[in-house]
């Protein structure tokens, strides 16, 4: 499985590239620049909010599956979450950035470009989360050989991981959907309230 390291890795300095070239791109003017800002830091400020409350019920599970299974399924666990959240503030970072990269590209050279922008930085959080998941699961079966702990301690170190990334992954679909959702009644009543914006 040594492959699915390296082809893990492969996937994740693509995206690291991808990122790079959308940030790359011109981001508007000032007023442009300074509303993705206020963008950018609400979306970084809930994630670490977000993760900060789901650092402790990782532990927790953790605490549990040492307890009832064996250290390498607990440890498994811990990767398996950490992998989840780095590509959710990879994610984050890539998607706030291109939204406004996006819009100054559309207006200065096209839909052309941008969507070659917008598919880029959506294409930085659909990369990292396959390539941390197949990096994660090579450094495993790196760390953890199924030859060396047998194959009944082998699958359930696999289903640590596994649901380490998945427990993270179902929390952030969950508090994101109540986040986006708050954020857009917001956005409706400032743009009925204070700007005039007359009901679609």
């Amino acid at each position: 499985m040594t492959w699915a390291l390296w082809f893990g890795l492969g996937g994740l300095a693509f995206s690291l590239l991808l990122y790079f070239y959308v940030k790359s791109q011109p981001a508007g003017d000032e007023g442009m620049r300074e509303l993705a800002g206020a963008i950018q830091s609400g979306a970084m400020a809930f994630l670490r909010r977000e993760y900060s409350v789901l650092v402790p019920f990782v532990l927790v599970v953790a605490a549990m599956l040492y307890w009832l299974i064996g250290p390498s399924s607990a440890a498994a666990y811990v990767f398996g979450a950490a992998c989840s959240i780095l590509a959710g503030f990879l994610g984050m970072q890539a998607a706030t950035r291109a939204n406004v990269r996006t819009t100054e590209a559309a207006r200065e050279s096209g839909l052309a470009k941008a969507l070659r922008v917008a598919f880029s930085g959506g294409a930085v959080m659909g990369l990292a989360v396959g390539s941390l998941g197949l990096a994660g699961l090579g450094a495993v079966v790196l760390i953890f050989p199924p030859e060396a702990v047998g194959l009944r301690n082998f699958g359930q170190i696999v289903s640590g991981f596994a649901m380490g990334a998945s427990s993270i992954a179902l929390f952030a679909r969950i508090g994101g959907g109540i986040f986006t959702k708050a954020a857009d009644v917001g956005a409706d009543l400032v743009g009925k309230v204070e700007a005039g914006i007359p009901e679609d």
